[in-house]
């Protein structure tokens, strides 16, 4: 009889193993990650952001779950696709540009991550950006900032411009104000005139184009928009057809055809954003990991582009590029 208890003691035993070693195994923390354009549109951005994540040692399908949410160029969309992450309980929400006020409004408990242009304590975001203080945190670069210096350049490449029309999505009306607010202030000072276009879909796009085809101003300058970004190929086609020099505000444009661009290294800053999303797992507050100011600035330019459109890049322009497409 003793050998048949201690018998039945240790099968008790080992069936319970099974049960104490998957209680044992932590569950795999599930990251949401929020995005206003499309997965074609930010193939870059999502591999340094993965490549942030493993820098603090998390890898997608190993030791963390992604949960990926695309807004399409919805705008409207990403109420709905923040609220669904606060559903499920996500570990961090990272987001950028118009999805970090949707994720802000869903929840102030989850931890999130952004990437954001304008200056987040302005736009009430955080308290601060040494100690931000609620539930967000994340990498502010200045594109907005940038227009007086992009225009600054474009008059470098294109001596003699004299009207710049400026294109700014309609949908995304806090950017739209800050960067007309921003072009115009620096086209005052360099005795420039403005000419706003508007433009929320690929027909409005399209409209822009037949309207400067008639007015025929001097250049271009593209405003920073998810929507733009995810429309370059339109837009380079378009500029190209249309032999308008143009200043963009991401390399993602000259790397297919567009003249110029300058702006922060946005690769490097999903980078950032996927080391933040890995220290919060690890236990970090976003309330006490400071904003990150991006510094990495870059200027690049496509030198077959500007023989097409019969420009001469200066020496000194070239010299100050970090790199020239031929």
């Amino acid at each position: 009889m003793m050998r048949r208890r201690e018998f039945m003691t240790l099968l008790g035993g080992a069936a319970a193993w099974p049960v104490v070693a998957r209680a044992q195994q932590p569950a795999m923390p599930v990251v949401g990650f929020l995005d206003p354009t499309s997965p074609d549109a930010e193939a870059d951005r999502l591999r340094a952001f993965h490549r942030g994540l493993k820098e603090v040692g998390f890898v997608e399908g190993e030791n963390v779950a992604i949960e990926y949410r695309w807004a399409e160029n919805q705008i409207d969309r990403l109420p709905a696709l923040a609220a669904d992450f606060v559903r499920r309980q996500v570990a961090v929400i990272a987001t950028r540009s118009t999805g970090v006020f949707a994720a802000k409004s869903a929840t102030s408990t989850i931890p999130i991550v952004f990437g954001l242009s304008e200056d987040p304590v302005r736009l009430g975001l955080v308290s601060s950006l040494a100690r931000p203080g609620g539930n967000l945190t994340g990498v502010n670069f200045f594109s907005t900032e940038l227009a007086a210096k992009r225009l600054e350049l474009l008059r470098e490449l294109v001596p003699g411009i004299v009207r710049v029309a400026v294109l700014v999505n309609p949908a995304n009306a806090m950017r739209t104000e800050a960067t007309l607010k921003d072009v115009q202030a620096a086209a005052d000072a360099m005795g420039l005139m403005i000419q706003v276009a508007r433009a929320s879909s690929s027909n409005e796009i399209n409209a822009v184009f037949a309207t400067f085809a008639r007015e025929r101003p001097d250049a271009l300058f593209v405003g920073t928009d998810p929507f733009f970004t995810s429309r370059r190929v339109q837009l380079i086609l378009q500029t190209t057809r249309h032999a308008l020099p143009t200043s963009y505000s991401g390399r993602q444009y000259p790397e297919i055809g567009g003249l110029m661009s300058y702006g922060s290294n946005t690769v490097d800053a999903y980078r950032q954003i996927g080391v933040y999303v890995g220290r919060i797992l690890k236990g970090a507050k976003p309330s006490e990991l400071p904003v990150v100011q991006s510094t990495k600035f870059e200027l690049v330019i496509n030198a077959e582009a500007a023989r097409m459109l019969g420009l001469t890049v200066p020496d000194k322009l070239l010299a100050r590029a970090d790199e020239v497409i031929e």
